[in-house]
């Protein structure tokens, strides 16, 4: 996807930040997007995307506490991009790739926030001395995790051990990227001549993070969407009175014949 396509998507969101203020970044869709393509099974666009942006659904009007897009037209555009994106991350992540620097792999579009601060002039970092600034892509981390806390069922640990150990262990190394970044900053993980802003052991984490996400696909697909248990009620004693109603025994009512 294009660099033009990712600001388009971003104008958007900042159009609907307008009426909602709580309209995500585009970093932190990227990771919902990334964890509903993992997710056990296939979801549709008009079932994720009111969790995602607090849009209505079809037909349903704008929630005065939610958001809206302004127009049919601006809906569209931004489905036409997200359908984009979403093919992208599906296709990269059920490519095999043996290495992060295959140009086929997983590649989230992420920030590097401390890193952007810190090239700026510095009367111009004063102004965010004040501010909590993330730290290197983990509101991609807590976007992909407020999509598996707002399906639990379907993130639930299989009964198999060997896949609920599986299942833990990808998880976790995704919210691993949610903390912060405390330690020494050392390098730029986007530019080679950047300010450090990110620790080695971060972009190493981040690294993990992404095997994560391609084990958590390989995972979901291999056991396919989950099988919901059938329970038979018990049927009543043919002396039982009939659960009908009636007043009558089970084997003179319901029961006979």
């Amino acid at each position: 996807m294009e660099m033009e396509a990712f600001d388009e998507l971003d104008a958007i969101l900042d159009d609907l930040r307008t009426r909602h203020d709580e309209t995500p970044q585009w970093e932190f869709c990227e990771g919902f997007m990334a964890a509903v393509i993992c997710s056990r099974r296939p979801m549709a666009a008009d079932e994720y995307l009111g969790v995602l942006l607090a849009t209505p659904a079809a037909g349903e009007a704008p929630d005065a506490e939610g958001g809206s897009f302004a127009s049919p037209e601006q809906q569209a555009r931004f489905m036409a991009l997200w359908n984009q994106r979403w093919k992208e991350v599906e296709t990269a992540l059920d490519t095999r790739v043996e290495s992060l620097e295959d140009d086929a792999c997983y590649h989230p579009e992420v920030m590097d926030v401390r890193g952007a601060v810190a090239d700026m002039p510095l009367e111009e970092q004063a102004t965010f001395k004040s501010e909590e600034l993330p730290a290197f892509a983990q509101v991609w981390a807590l976007g992909f995790m407020f999509a598996v806390e707002s399906w639990p069922e379907d993130w639930a640990a299989p009964r198999d051990k060997e896949a609920a150990r599986w299942l833990d262990d990808a998880l976790q190394a995704v919210v691993a990227m949610t903390e912060d970044d405390e330690a020494v900053p050392q390098v730029s993980p986007l530019s080679e001549d950047g300010a450090p802003s990110t620790s080695i052991a971060r972009l190493n984490a981040f690294g993990d993070a992404i095997w994560a996400v391609y084990d958590l696909r390989e995972l979901w697909k291999t056991m396919g969407p989950r099988v919901e248990t059938v329970r038979k009620e018990a049927a009543p004693g043919r002396n039982d009175l009939c659960p009908c109603g009636s007043g009558k025994k089970y084997k003179k009512c319901h029961g006979a014949g």
